[in-house]
């Protein structure tokens, strides 16, 4: 679980996007020369409740607006992602439980201070209504938006669709670049702009923490050091003292890393852009896992099986991708 920043920069209908100047940008403003990597695609699908055909009293506030995103990483191909508006009154869905094995919170955690968007020139006005986060087999994710198009379709509109169908990855230091146009096919087919996420891959506490939870959800580890070791983790940091590990050393971390992107950015002399770096519960999944961790007794995810009675196929990271999905998400939101 890497930390990224992503960055969108809108263009008119019948003007050409930046794509081509961030290349070249990416070539001629940066120390390290940035190696082509390979390709990426996503595509994201944006549903807005339906108004009351009831005409508001004039005792009550207009109700604000709730969403329903559906988003496909190709560098994820396990798992879809889906963000949506929770309910007033509604408990929170514990992040990353995916839809087999959700967990439910009494109490919405409330984002900290390094987790809150920053009032910078360029930020994307996030929505102050809760979201929850959910991943759920890439198949199941296309089902449950047709379920939603057809069937709940008095309740929830089709608003967008919006898919980045050939982006380039580059390598650059410490840092991988995914660049790609940003193109609508529905209601109407145009393009929208272009979008630049960038990933930090240099030494990572939560990419640690998050490797070395996986590592001790399939029971490898030794005992005697709590099943915190894992001889393929290449983050560069020592997890030997997960208890003194605290969430604030995270926050710390995502707001460190933000710098960081934000710095390599404006290296790229962009302007016009909109960001979405620290939004609204980025790192949560981070510190469930820490806390998870550092429980005494923590047994191993319950076996389940399918029809056939062999043994049902797990996402093997549920959390990946679940901090840049939600800055896509605050992105291609477009206001609506």
């Amino acid at each position: 679980m890497g930390i990224t920043g992503v960055f969108f920069i809108p263009s008119n209908p019948n003007a050409s996007t930046v794509f081509s100047a961030v290349t070249e940008k990416l070539h001629k403003s940066l120390t390290d020369e940035p190696v082509p990597v390979g390709r990426w695609a996503l595509e994201h699908k944006l549903m807005r409740d339906t108004p009351s055909c009831l005409p508001a009293s004039a005792s009550q506030r207009p109700a604000q607006a709730r969403y329903m995103q559906f988003l496909s990483l190709t560098y994820f191909p396990n798992h879809g992602f889906i963000y949506t508006s929770q309910p007033p009154g509604q408990p929170t869905q514990q992040p990353g439980a995916g839809a087999t094995n959700p967990t439910l919170t009494p109490q919405p955690q409330q984002p900290s201070a390094a987790a809150t968007p920053a009032s910078t020139p360029g930020s994307v006005a996030t929505d102050r209504s809760p979201m929850v986060m959910s991943t759920v087999p890439l198949q199941s994710c296309s089902t449950l938006f047709q379920h939603f198009s057809y069937a709940c379709q008095p309740f929830w509109c089709h608003r967008h669709t919006v898919t980045v169908p050939n982006g380039i990855v580059y390598d650059v230091g410490d840092f991988r670049v995914r660049v790609g146009d940003v193109r609508q096919t529905q209601p109407a087919v145009r393009v929208r702009g272009t979008v630049v996420e960038i990933e930090w891959k240099g030494p990572s506490l939560v990419a640690s923490v998050a490797s070395q939870y996986h590592q001790l959800r399939k029971g490898t580890g030794s005992p005697a050091d709590g099943g915190l070791r894992d001889d393929d983790d290449d983050s560069g940091i020592d997890m030997a003292c997960a208890d003194s590990i605290e969430e604030t050393d995270i926050d710390t971390e995502y707001a460190a890393t933000a710098a960081l992107i934000r710095e390599f950015w404006a290296r790229l002399e962009i302007e016009g852009a909109r960001e979405a770096v620290l939004v609204t519960d980025v790192g949560k999944e981070s510190k469930e896992q820490l806390r998870r961790m550092k429980q005494q007794g923590m047994q191993k995810p319950d076996q389940t099986f399918n029809g056939n009675g062999q043994l049902a196929e797990e996402d093997p990271d549920p959390e990946a991708g679940v901090d840049v999905a939600r800055q896509f998400m605050e992105i291609f939101r477009f206001n609506r």
